[in-house]
């Protein structure tokens, strides 16, 4: 099956969406990918690999990787550092294998160094049996470096986008 075939439908509903529509993170919510777990010390997730997903020869587009990296990367900082404003100032993605069209992946962040004004987490994503989750094939890995604002003062448009994280972390 060519990657195109599946790119008309639309991605399931990911779980990490409110009844107003908020969502932990608006790039990887049109992917498909669904939030499993957030907190300080793990953010976790899924992403059915979809033909919106792929590149043209039916595997998980490398972008897409690195997109999931940085963003879970993103959102553990944001609960690491209690709520303040991060920024990705380094990303490093081996990609190991592919996960094909079809297939369902898994990726887990933790942190490596949670310090106060630099963070560094490690990210990896894992071909994952979808009837029991079981992982199995390492598909990437990835090292990310955010840096933390000293300022604990955000933009008011922060608000709402943080008592959506929080709705979903385990605190």
């Amino acid at each position: 099956m060519a990657c195109g075939d599946r790119a008309s439908k639309p991605p399931p509903t990911p779980a990490g969406e409110d009844e107003e529509g908020a969502v932990a993170d608006k790039a990887l919510h049109v992917l498909g990918f669904e939030f499993t777990g957030i907190s300080a010390r793990e953010v976790a997730g899924r992403l059915p690999v979809t033909g919106t997903c792929c590149q043209p020869f039916g595997v998980l587009n490398g972008g897409v990787s690195a997109l999931v990296a940085e963003s879970l990367a993103s959102v553990g900082a944001y609960m690491a550092s209690g709520g303040r404003r991060v920024a990705g100032v380094q990303l490093s993605v081996n990609h190991l294998r592919p996960a094909r069209l079809g297939d369902l992946v898994q990726a887990q962040a933790s942190p490596v160094q949670p310090g106060r004004s630099i963070q560094v987490w490690e990210v990896q994503i894992w071909r994952a049996d979808p009837s029991t989750g079981e992982r199995m094939d390492l598909v990437s890995t990835a090292r990310v470096t955010m840096l933390v604002a000293s300022s604990p003062l955000r933009p008011e448009e922060m608000t709402s986008h943080e008592a959506t994280i929080k709705k979903y972390a385990k605190l």
